[in-house]
């Protein structure tokens, strides 16, 4: 700790008497240091060697840095020591090592750095066998740069000898307080008004902060607006454009035209425009682009005052092209505004004499019908009111959990719930033509052996009792089709019905 006290010391007193001519070293560069200084040795840890003196230090470090916050560096010194004992036997201390150093707080004169990296030392004495150690080094030091490529370094450094037996208890550490010259190889040459070019070949030397130069390092003006470029926030600047003192044009509506380019100078707030600065209303709805908030409206569309829209049963086709504008919420529509599921659920009907829904969500263990649920049977109600002379069972059935007697009645009372609310949805719908009733868990689809099958054994079904009104409906339809087919050897116009 002395000894870093001391090199912190050495520092303070190098950065406020010497005047740098300049600054530190510029970019990847090559760092060889001579050194000198002071060795102190660990009485107590030198196996065999009793106390040593503690003496001069000559050594060296040759480093790369690749940046200022990472460098590798060689270093390596020598002691000639003896026993601190009277007519004590004589002794050489080496060390060499190879460190990783870092200074992540330098400026341009001071550069204090931490290192620490491994190597071996060796105790050679005149006589009788030498003592290799194997160590750890680590420290921390100071450059006080004079110039691009000379500089002040001090340091000190612990070399921590690490036994072969037990590397993580220290038998010895060595103290080395080092000071030197420090020569800088391989830098960039300085550039003393940052403007790129290298003092040696700057004409005009005194270049403002941010201006961008030329080759010989003097400011120019490439839109020629009066303001050098690199100080001008705008240096692309079209030719007559009227600029402010920044060399950025003019823009008085706000539109990204500038003042003196725009042909349309009073364009409202917010709307976008041409190459003219003028306005356009690409999806031709009485709502310019930028202030319309829905762009790309179909033809036809009714919107509202922003330009969106209008979808008065929200089916998402919008009013003015919607050919069936009172759709039920929540059933699916083709292009034209229609639902789809109407022409699904008759054609189930005629093809099957009966219509299975196993989306209709009831309260749990209750005959309560579930908001989520309207849009399905809406869908039902839509494709019987078309068919007033059929009648219909409405069954319901459940699955296997619960006894048979609290699942069937559990059933007879949501099939009577769903008669009742399609004949108070559907006036068309008479209560006569339905019959409601309960199979409970009598009439399975699949085996009750998964969540997945109990699920599809959850349903409501509608079957047709007269079977005979569907068979002429059928009929009728085939007869229709065949009436309206093309001649023999006529292209048959492409199928549209659904199935």
């Amino acid at each position: 700790m002395r000894g870093i006290v001391s090199i912190a010391s050495v520092a303070i007193i190098l950065a406020a008497t010497l005047v740098p001519a300049s600054a530190e070293p510029v970019g990847s560069h090559f760092e060889l240091a001579p050194m000198g200084g002071f060795t102190t040795f660990d009485n107590d840890g030198y196996a065999g060697s009793g106390p040593l003196k503690d003496v001069f230090y000559v050594g060296g470090r040759v480093g790369y840095v690749w940046r200022p916050w990472l460098g590798l560096e060689l270093a390596g010194g020598f002691s000639p020591t003896s026993q601190d004992v009277t007519s004590g036997a004589d002794l050489d201390f080496y060390h060499g090592s190879l460190c990783l150093t870092s200074a992540p707080w330098t400026n341009r004169y001071l550069a204090p750095f931490v290192f620490v990296g491994g190597g071996g030392a060796k105790l050679k004495p005149t006589s009788g066998d030498d003592l290799d150690m194997g160590n750890l080094e680590a420290g921390v030091g100071l450059d006080v740069w004079l110039g691009d490529a000379i500089g002040v370094r001090v340091e000190a450094r612990d070399l921590s000898w690490l036994p072969k037996d037990d590397v993580t208890n220290p038998a010895a550490n060595t103290l080395v307080l080092a000071g030197g010259l420090t020569f800088a190889l391989g830098g960039r040459p300085r550039d003393t008004d940052g403007d790129g070019v290298t003092d040696r070949k700057d004409q005009c030397p005194d270049t403002p902060p941010g201006a961008t130069v030329d080759a010989t390092g003097c400011p120019h003006d490439s839109d020629g607006d009066g303001v050098l470029d690199g100080l001008d926030r705008c240096p692309n600047t079209p030719k007559g454009a009227t600029v402010d003192d920044r060399g950025c044009p003019r823009d008085s509506d706000g539109d990204g035209v500038p003042d003196g380019l725009d042909q349309c100078a009073d364009t409202p707030a917010g709307a976008r425009v041409d190459a003219h600065g003028c306005t356009s209303d690409s999806d031709g709805d009485g709502i310019v682009d930028g202030l319309d908030h829905c762009e790309g409206t179909p033809k036809g569309c009714v919107v509202d005052a922003q330009g969106c829209p209008k979808d008065s049963d929200n089916d998402g086709v919008c009013d003015g092209i919607d050919d069936c504008p009172d759709t039920s919420p929540g059933l699916k529509v083709d292009a034209h505004g229609c639902p789809i599921e109407v022409v699904d659920r008759e054609t189930e009907l005629l093809e099957t004499g009966m219509i299975r829904l196993q989306n209709v969500n009831f309260e749990t263990a209750k005959a309560e019908i579930l908001p989520e649920s309207d849009a399905t049977l809406d869908v039902v109600g839509s494709v019987l009111a078309k068919w007033p002379a059929l009648q219909i069972e409405i069954g319901g059935h459940t699955d296997a959990r619960g006894s048979n007697a609290y699942n069937q009645k559990l059933s007879e009372a949501r099939a009577e719930a769903v008669r009742a609310y399609l004949t108070s949805k559907f006036p068309a719908l008479k209560p006569e033509q339905f019959t409601a009733r309960g199979y409970g868990e009598s009439k399975p689809l699949v085996p009750n052996t998964s969540a997945l099958n109990m699920a599809k054994n959850r349903r409501v079904e509608f079957v047709v009792l007269n079977k005979d009104v569907l068979r002429r409906e059928v009929e009728r339809r085939r007869l229709l089709q065949k009436e309206s087919a093309p001649p023999a050897g006529t292209p048959a116009a492409p199928d549209t019905t659904r199935h």
